[in-house]
């Protein structure tokens, strides 16, 4: 996550409220609610989930002009007031922009390009590396399939027959199956041979391949989609994305694709 990553609309409004508050609370108040969303943020992460992490790293940085303009309104408005108020603006964004490469300091980066390989450095880019894939060949444009992400408020259809529901912190399907320590959020492959969830607490992603009863759960993958069935993840949303005989580090196609 950057700073460049935009919240939905239906969360603008809430940060908006939250701007506006921080703009006419006392500045030093204000400031100690930011330091706490970033104490949370700095020692929970790993238990945070997911949606509760962005919702407090939007916060944080929503909050701060909030709390810079309280702050100039204290200082008394003049000129010099703002002036501290556009210096303290960058001084905390600079702050905000090293927590989240703290906090993102696990993620895979692309590697540095040696010098000399700028002109091959294209045909390594998504979609030519997939396209050099060994699942395909060279000449084909793999197009993933979206997942259909679904909330768990009603019972999820299964494509095989019968519904999933969502109890107690986990998915049970018909036969007394049940998957534990995912999210409220799931989907199927479009034939219904896979079953994805992300985890309950901090990233990744769970799949449940069907036809062999085997469970993988990926911790900090995204499901980027389907291709013949079969799940393709990634790093992050702008990352290529990856088959998963790749992500687990085996040759042993076969184990996931019979």
């Amino acid at each position: 996550m950057t700073l460049l990553d935009l919240p939905p609309w239906n969360v603008v409004l809430g940060l908006v409220a939250w701007l506006l508050v921080l703009a006419f609370l006392p500045w030093w108040l204000g400031l100690s609610l930011l330091l706490a969303i970033t104490v949370m943020l700095l020692l929970l992460r790993p238990r945070l989930p997911d949606d509760h992490a962005r919702l407090l790293r939007w916060s944080l940085r929503w909050g701060l002009p909030g709390m810079l303009v309280s702050l100039q309104r204290a200082l008394g408005g003049d000129a010099l007031a703002w002036t501290i108020a556009l210096l303290g603006a960058l001084t905390g964004y600079m702050l905000v922009v090293g927590l989240e490469l703290w906090l993102d300091r696990d993620l895979v980066r692309e590697p540095l390009q040696p010098p000399g390989t700028r002109e091959t450095s294209a045909a390594a880019e998504w979609p030519g590396r997939v396209m050099q894939s060994a699942l395909g060949p060279p000449v084909e444009l793999i197009e993933l399939d979206v997942p259909q992400w679904q909330d768990a408020d009603d019972d999820l259809p299964d494509p095989w027959g019968g519904h999933a529901r969502y109890v107690d912190g986990g998915y049970e399907f018909a036969g007394r199956r049940r998957l534990e320590g995912v999210a409220a959020r799931a989907c199927f492959s479009p034939d219904g041979r896979w079953f994805a969830a992300p985890v309950a607490r901090g990233a990744g992603v769970l799949l449940w391949d069907r036809r062999h009863d085997r469970e993988h759960r990926l911790r900090r993958w995204l499901l980027a989609g389907w291709y013949r069935e079969q799940p393709w993840l990634q790093r992050r949303p702008e990352a290529p994305p990856c088959a998963l005989p790749q992500v687990l580090g085996t040759d042993e196609v076969a184990d996931v694709e019979s």
